[in-house]
């Protein structure tokens, strides 16, 4: 039982090893995110176990910057490389100009690297992906609270209206909503309904009941209408009603129509329907969240929520707990860390497990910025573009050799911690990212020097153990806690199996 990395989803799976070799991987039917079920992108992490490109074993660059040319070394010459120049760094009083760029990271990995980028005294540890939902992230905070992916119910609503949610492909997280919205379409207590709305048909929009094209950008502004509507017929009966009729009277339907080219019958219709079936649920995507407005979108989508009254039922918004090491720092991005790198302020680049050269616009100059930093560093086990761009290479393990864990985030309205432990011994002569740091730190004198990666997640999650209250009562001691932990491949609250 194990965690499978090729998404940000966190689904917990299984994994087949039959002579020492990992055969096929599915997910876990106790895994309350993803109950049995695998998308495709997670069926072909065996493939990345086993790609004979795979970098396998420490690189030292021997030619000119992004030369692609390396001599092979040992992990002591390349460890010892990568200390000398933080040493340097730290005795110079230069640690502000240390940046690690990593994949988003959750878990003990993800406090770990806060505590390596702390004993350096540099601010700059950033999570970069491509698709990292921010703005998503953000417009929740100022409208819910919490900087906190909300839990979808689309398994027990019966009228959803996806304003740019391709939840059928790759948002957020697809097993889950896909599994959510197969048990929606063929629920014991009637089939629900879902309504597109869109300036492109996706997949999700080919499977709705109805699909309504919209002017893109426009989303949140027809999110408001129909709030409009719900509020001017009397189906919020709140105190505040009469401030939130002030609020939305400039989005009435005959002016919204012309700016969204949705007809005022249909911004009506929807409106009515959306307040009457109970419960329904409105979800705002990637189409909305990702415009120049689209925080202001998201929150018309949560307002929409709001008024219907579907906040903190079953069926419509669920709370996420907002784990401390899942949240994101906004300050921190790739826009800053580029533009630092190009004004010479970035002395020494630690990536891991992300590309932002080949995925960020070509009119960023990331890699015009890489190459200017002096002394690069990749943890990566590919020869992705950014990679190719690095002074040193140590190459870590993939998700099948390592031990690590995950905080679930969206998760499903409760805790689902997921536990990644090895399958298979290491293919290649890699390393976990985790026991890399670990030996950084080692080398400085931060943590004992026989400490491994595995023992620290052990007495991470002891801690947690000794103060989490459920924790503590699933079992009378930690090591049968953790026995059981292993066994199921994480911990959720009791009962929660398979997602119940």
């Amino acid at each position: 039982a194990s965690l499978c990395t090729q998404c940000g989803a966190g689904c917990g799976v299984l994994v087949r090893v039959l002579e020492g070799r990992a055969k096929k991987v599915e997910g876990n039917p106790l895994h309350p995110i993803s109950r049995g079920k695998l998308c495709a992108r997670g069926q072909a992490a065996v493939q990345a176990l086993y790609n004979p490109d795979r970098i396998r074993g420490p690189l030292k660059r021997n030619g000119g910057n992004g030369s692609g040319s390396f001599t092979e070394i040992s992990w002591e010459e390349g460890l010892s490389i990568l200390n000398r120049n933080l040493s340097d760094l730290s005795k110079g009083g230069k640690g502000a100009g240390l940046y690690f760029l990593t994949a988003p990271a959750r878990g003990h990995l993800n406090a770990l690297l806060k505590k390596f980028m702390a004993t350096y005294k540099s601010p700059n540890y950033i999570q970069y992906e491509l698709f990292q939902n921010r703005n998503l992230l953000f417009a929740n905070r100022a409208s819910m609270g919490a900087a906190a992916i909300p839990h979808y119910d689309i398994e027990n609503t019966k009228y959803l209206i996806s304003f740019g949610a391709d939840f059928s492909t790759a948002w957020l997280s697809p097993v889950n909503f896909s599994y959510g919205y197969g048990q929606m379409r063929q629920g014991g207590e009637g089939r629900g309904k879902l309504v597109s709305v869109e300036p492109r048909m996706s997949l999700t929009g080919a499977n709705a009941d109805e699909w309504v094209p919209v002017k893109p950008g426009t989303e949140g502004l027809l999110a408001l209408s129909m709030s409009h509507e719900i509020v001017r017929n009397g189906y919020y009966k709140a105190l505040d009603s009469s401030g939130w009729s002030a609020f939305l009277n400039k989005y009435r339907p005959a002016a919204v129509s012309r700016m969204t080219e949705v007809s005022e019958e249909t911004i009506r219709r929807l409106a009515r329907k959306f307040a009457q079936t109970r419960p329904s649920l409105a979800i705002g995507g990637d189409n909305v969240a990702s415009y120049s407005g689209g925080i202001s979108g998201i929150v018309a989508v949560n307002i929409l929520n709001h008024l219907a009254g579907n906040i903190g039922i079953k069926g419509g918004v669920a709370a996420n707990p907002e784990y401390p090491a899942a949240t994101v720092d906004f300050n921190n991005t790739i826009t800053s860390f580029v533009d630092s790198a190009k004004a010479g302020m970035v002395k020494t680049l630690i990536v891991c497990n992300t590309n932002p050269v080949f995925t960020t616009p070509k009119a960023l100059g990331t890699e015009e910025a890489v190459r200017n930093i002096p002394f690069v560093v990749s943890l990566s086990s590919n020869m992705d573009e950014t990679t190719a761009l690095a002074d040193l290479i140590l190459p870590s393990h993939t998700s099948f050799e390592v031990w690590g864990d995950d905080f679930a985030h969206p998760s499903v309205g409760y805790q689902v911690y997921t536990l990644m432990q090895p399958a298979v011994s290491p293919v290649y002569n890699t390393r976990g990212a985790g026991d890399i740091v670990l030996a950084l730190l080692k080398a400085g004198g931060a943590t004992p020097a026989w400490y491994s990666f595995a023992e620290y997640l052990k007495e991470s999650w002891r801690q947690m153990y000794t103060t989490g209250k459920e924790m503590s009562a699933s079992a009378p001691a930690f090591d049968g806690f953790w026995e059981k932990v292993l066994e199921n491949g994480g911990w959720w609250k009791a009962g929660a199996e398979g997602g119940k």
